[in-house]
């Protein structure tokens, strides 16, 4: 999609269809008989945590959470390329230099919030959301690897969900999710999921990403 005709609004109903946003590129997977990639949201509402989840709130909650427009910092940085040596290595992100990390993170053209999480001084976790007419999306998240037992990534989406009830928005927008896919298989942990399918938003139970 030509960035400059994006802008929050416009994005708003893009990612009800299905698109998403990485830096100023907006998009929607097309691969010809293949439609593995497919979009999924929490409608906050409906949603309850899991015991597992509870746990990790109470873990973290005493985490201070401070929103910002995007900008580049240093301690971010550093943060960023310890979470893809340790979580994604080979991943083709684990050797990002500072020009693919801005334009992924730090570039759009919608109402985009850094969010920092510091537990006392330590920086310990950055997520970039939109904010959009009706839900917040997740667009990227990096924390502290070395944090024995910390479950900062389960903390944060929920997080974002108690973020968006606060907003009075409806759904927490979570990207695509492959089935089979170990690595977003974390988002069939939030249920009732909302699944696109056909053009239409279904909620399918927890059997369905097993």
């Amino acid at each position: 999609m030509p960035e400059y005709l994006i802008d929050t609004q416009v994005y708003g109903e893009l990612i009800q269809a299905g698109f998403r946003r990485s830096g100023h590129y907006t998009y929607r997977p097309c691969c010809g008989d293949c439609q593995a990639c497919l979009s999924v949201r929490v409608n906050v509402s409906t949603f309850a945590p899991k015991r597992a989840q509870r746990r990790a709130w109470k873990q973290h909650r005493h985490l201070t959470a401070t929103q910002h427009a995007l900008h580049y910092k240093p301690a971010h940085y550093a943060l960023y390329q310890r979470y893809q040596a340790k979580r994604h290595l080979g991943g083709g992100m684990d050797n990002d230099g500072h020009e693919p990390y801005h334009n992924f993170l730090l570039q759009s053209h919608v109402n985009s919030k850094l969010i920092e999480f510091h537990e006392r001084d330590e920086l310990r976790m950055v997520s970039i959301i939109d904010v959009l007419p009706d839900g917040l999306s997740s667009v990227y998240t990096f924390f502290d690897p070395d944090v024995a037992s910390a479950s900062f990534g389960t903390y944060n989406i929920l997080w974002q969900i108690e973020r968006c009830r606060e907003l009075g928005l409806t759904y927490l927008y979570l990207g695509y999710w492959i089935k089979g896919n170990r690595k977003m298989g974390y988002k069939a942990n939030f249920q009732p999921l909302e699944i696109l399918i056909d053009g239409q938003w279904q909620q399918l139970d927890s059997s369905h990403f097993s």
